[in-house]
């Protein structure tokens, strides 16, 4: 449930927040008043797309903020999936901050991604406008609200039915590519035969190329070590201006005073560690420069032998590992290519047994797919029934076949719809009009009422193309709809607005040379007024505001009678 929305430099928001309640929520005012900001600002805090000419001129950012309250367990989990704390008190904060060329999210105080962030808003709120109709004209729409229909049923056969397609079809595929005649066999197996002779003939030891570049570097900068040791062990060393001199003159220098002063005793002893770590270190390199040796014909081994490992890694690996994989490989192609025949067989029994579990998966799903189908259009033409469609016939036609094979199935499903008597049912596509496809659109919500998990609902141009009896018979509806759920809906009907259990005005006004919109709750008794305008009385008359009441007293009677 949508508890709140906070809005701030927001295109002709300067800053509102308004707090919604449970059940049918109206939203009226004058055309061009701001009513598309506010579906518009509820997009982008769900992840839509954003952009810095939504800012308010002259601000530095843009705000949208949703408190909304947990209604399930799914919710919950998903939360939990993500690493987002799941609030004591059951409130989500979801919040989106618009710079230019940027944007911050976060959920429950943690950073989220745009992604992350439209996972979370498909669980919280369902948003339904002219562009949602429009996509169920699509018959991959019309088949995945069968499925959903169907439910957790379904959902589990299109899940191994799409896993069985993908080994199915990676077996074709190894068929078809492995469709080769003697000749060419013969040319890929001698090749394979080659670069396997290649890389075992190599001989190659994990580690090794690590240790030939290691003796390869030293070898190679051989002349200019040996320089830089023997002038160090010069330095250090023995004679009259080394190092090891210069120590032993000063600690026979400071022995001569010894006993006078415990502090200068001291550092005597510290002069000792000195001269006792110089001559470690003298020795120690005296012995490295014994065993430093240039062999021109050792340096020519490694240099081939690494130029071989490096051919190799060029060819076969990034490293000995990914060499000695590669290997594995053609061995294991070159067996396959040595046994062909057989292989074929076996794989062509694998396709034809994966083949056949597939079919029957996807006969499965058609069973629950037709079952559900019938159930679905026989409680939406109920729906449509009610919503003043008084002659119509609905029908979700599947046709299957293997000519049809998907991940999704052998099935199509087209919606038939006829809205006029001796009418034959047509593709609902070819002839539903937008205030139709708005009706059929609320006769699908209240289908789905006792299966959606989903708690609120926003309607924006429900009412498109209606009025009368059938804006009447919409309002009741939407009424019976808003019983188990919150409703947010965007009207310019009468008929649906005073249905409403809380009623908004989005109104618009300039003051101090900028315009502004401005969203608040009406009265009882501001309701009546706006109820009154929207009836299409440009002067609230006593005669005026009394047909608004009536009409109000009308829809709580038909909620009464609902209950």
């Amino acid at each position: 449930m949508l508890l709140s929305l906070h809005v701030k430099n927001l295109a002709l928001i300067e800053e509102e927040e308004v707090t919604f309640t449970d059940g049918l929520n109206i939203l009226t005012g004058e055309t061009g008043a701001g009513k598309s900001i506010i579906l518009g600002s509820v997009n982008l805090a769900l992840g839509g797309k954003a952009d810095k000419s939504i800012i308010r001129t002259g601000a530095e950012y843009a705000l949208i903020e949703m408190v909304f309250l947990i209604d399930n367990e799914n919710q919950v989990r998903k939360l939990e999936q993500m690493d987002l704390p799941a609030p004591e008190d059951g409130t989500v904060l979801i919040k989106r901050k618009i710079l230019p060329g940027r944007s911050i999210c976060s959920v429950c105080g943690e950073s989220v991604t745009l992604r992350q962030l439209r996972e979370i808003a498909e669980l919280m709120i369902d948003v339904y406008g002219q562009r949602e109709n429009q996509k169920l004209l699509r018959r991959e729409a019309q088949m995945l609200t069968v499925d959903e229909y169907a439910g957790e049923e379904a959902s589990r056969l299109i899940e191994r039915t799409a896993e069985s397609y993908k080994k199915w079809k990676s077996l074709r595929e190894a068929w078809e590519k492995d469709d080769l005649d003697d000749s060419a066999r013969k040319r890929e197996a001698d090749l394979l035969a080659y670069e396997c002779r290649e890389i075992e003939e190599a001989a190659l030891r994990e580690g090794e190329d690590e240790e030939l570049e290691s003796r390869y570097r030293l070898l190679e900068n051989f002349r200019k070590i040996s320089e830089a040791a023997g002038q160090a062990g010069i330095l250090t060393g023995g004679g009259d201006h080394s190092a090891e001199e210069a120590i032993d003159r000063a600690a026979r220098e400071l022995s001569s005073v010894s006993g006078i002063d415990p502090q200068l005793d001291s550092l005597a002893d510290e002069l000792a560690e000195v001269e006792s770590l110089l001559s470690d270190f003298t020795r120690a390199l005296n012995d490295y420069l014994r065993e430093l040796t240039f062999d021109p014909a050792e340096f020519a081994q490694i240099r081939d032998r690494l130029d071989l490992i490096n051919h190799l890694k060029d060819k076969y690996g990034r490293d000995i590992a990914g060499i000695e994989k590669a290997f594995e490989e053609r061995q294991e192609r070159l067996s396959f290519l040595e046994d062909y025949e057989n292989e074929r067989k076996k794989i062509r029994k694998e396709m034809q047994k994966e083949y056949e579990t597939l079919i029957g998966l996807c006969a499965e799903l058609s069973t629950v797919r037709r079952k559900a189908a019938a159930e679905f259009s026989k409680k939406l033409k109920e729906a449509l029934l009610d919503l003043n469609f008084p002659q119509v016939e609905f029908e979700s036609r599947i046709t299957s076949g293997e000519e049809h094979l998907t991940a999704n199935g052998y099935d199509r499903l087209a919606f038939y719809i006829s809205m006029n008597p001796g009418e034959a049912p047509r593709p609902l596509e070819q002839i539903a009009s937008g205030g139709e496809l708005s009706r059929i659109m609320l006769g699908m919500k209240t289908v789905f009422a006792g299966k959606d998990e989903i708690h609120t609902f926003i309607f924006d141009e429900i009412d498109a193309g209606i009025s009368g009896m059938t804006a009447w018979k919409v309002a009741e509806k939407m009424g019976r709809l808003a019983a188990d759920h919150q409703i947010l809906c965007i009207t310019h009907l009468p008929q649906i607005a005073s249905m409403q259990d809380s009623h908004y005005l989005i109104a618009k006004e300039s003051a101090d040379g900028r315009t502004m919109t401005h969203i608040r709750r009406l009265s009882e008794e501001e309701s009546d007024c706006e109820v009154a305008r929207l009836l299409g009385s440009d002067r609230l008359t006593d005669a005026a505001l009394e047909n608004a009441r009536e009409m109000k007293k009308m829809a709580a009677a038909e909620k009464e009678r609902q209950v």
